[in-house]
């Protein structure tokens, strides 16, 4: 695969007895990594419940947004609609996923235009349909867009939480809440765990523009299921990872290991686009003049490694080299001011 790059910003120059050392990786994927014939699904659920039926316009934004995002699928993209209560039920198709194309398109909006609300709120059953939905398609871009206006008060905690841990990796999700009925920290966990976006709709009539803007960017990307490896030295242990924008997502927790010194940390789906990431890693110290791999940081795609960077440790006893800060890693440690 082509089109990645990995780029390094640091001071590699380290003080005696200094043992962290902070980066920032640039990781873009250029305009040579194209969707055209990537295998994607989709699959969005919309939140069904009885309170979506106040203020009444709510309800009916819902389906228009749904109906935006179904027109904005690509020709082949697997979907379905998903209408969530205290339960989950597959609206369209009557079984599976569905290719998108004209006729199912319009089947789809036929079928949601009968939506109505009733019931209650269980974000984990509808995350557990969608998973169930997905089932066979290891290696397509698998994407859900699900939208509430509630709390999550029809499951336990421990149940989302169960269905969190089972669906993570399996595909990204993002998250939207209509109106101020809803708990963000219950979102932002959902999206968090899932590595998507959460956001507000306080507006119904925003919805179709925000669900278009969803599906479109969806179905840019072209490289499924991408992790940044680490490996790291003998002795040193890495204290976190972040990505740090355009979302800032805290991987350090993710980690699953995948070979000697070596830990995966997920970073979803990719198309064309840029992402910085910051980490930190603990070292032995050095003496003045040694010289340390710090680091090696790949992108991995399965067997693929599509671009690669190396983090370094110098130490010095010269102050001018060692006191410098680099201007990417202050923007995200706070110290934009003293690097100034």
């Amino acid at each position: 695969m082509t089109g990645f790059a990995i780029e390094v910003y640091q001071n590699e120059y380290l003080p005696d007895s200094v043992t962290e050392v902070n980066a920032v990786l640039t990781v873009t994927a250029s305009g040579a990594v194209s969707a055209a014939g990537t295998a994607a699904a989709e699959v969005i659920v919309i939140d069904c419940s009885g309170s979506m039926e106040y203020p009444r316009d709510k309800m009916a934004a819902a389906i228009r947004a749904t109906e935006a995002a179904v027109d904005a699928l690509r020709d082949g993209v697997e979907f379905a609609v998903v209408a969530g209560t205290g339960q989950a039920r597959l609206v369209y198709p009557a079984a599976g996923l569905v290719a998108a194309g004209a006729k199912t398109r319009a089947a789809a909006k036929a079928a949601v235009r009968r939506l109505k609300p009733e019931g209650g709120t269980a974000i984990g059953r509808w995350l557990a349909l969608a998973s169930q939905l997905f089932e066979g398609r290891e290696g397509a871009l698998k994407h859900v867009i699900l939208l509430t206006d509630g709390r999550n008060e029809h499951e336990k905690p421990e149940e989302l939480e169960r269905v969190l841990a089972a669906c993570a990796g399996r595909f990204v999700c993002d998250c939207r809440g209509v109106g101020t009925g809803w708990q963000v920290a219950e979102l932002r966990r959902v999206a968090t765990a899932l590595l998507g976006t959460v956001d507000i709709v306080a507006d119904p009539a925003g919805l179709a523009a925000d669900f278009r803007a969803m599906a479109t960017a969806a179905m840019g990307k072209s490289v499924a299921d991408v992790a940044l490896r680490l490996w790291t030295p003998q002795s040193a242990k890495v204290k976190f990872v972040k990505q740090v924008a355009p979302e800032v997502v805290d991987l350090t927790g993710k980690r699953t290991e995948s070979g000697p010194r070596t830990g995966d940390y997920p970073t979803g789906s990719w198309g064309a686009e840029s992402r910085d990431y910051q980490l930190c890693v603990e070292v032995t110290p050095g003496r003045v003049g040694d010289v340390m791999l710090a680091a090696r940081a790949s992108l991995v795609a399965g067997a693929d490694v599509l671009a690669q960077g190396l983090v370094k440790a110098v130490w010095t006893d010269d102050a001018a080299l060692s006191t410098r800060i680099s201007k990417e890693v202050a923007h995200y440690t706070g110290q934009a001011e003293l690097a100034a």
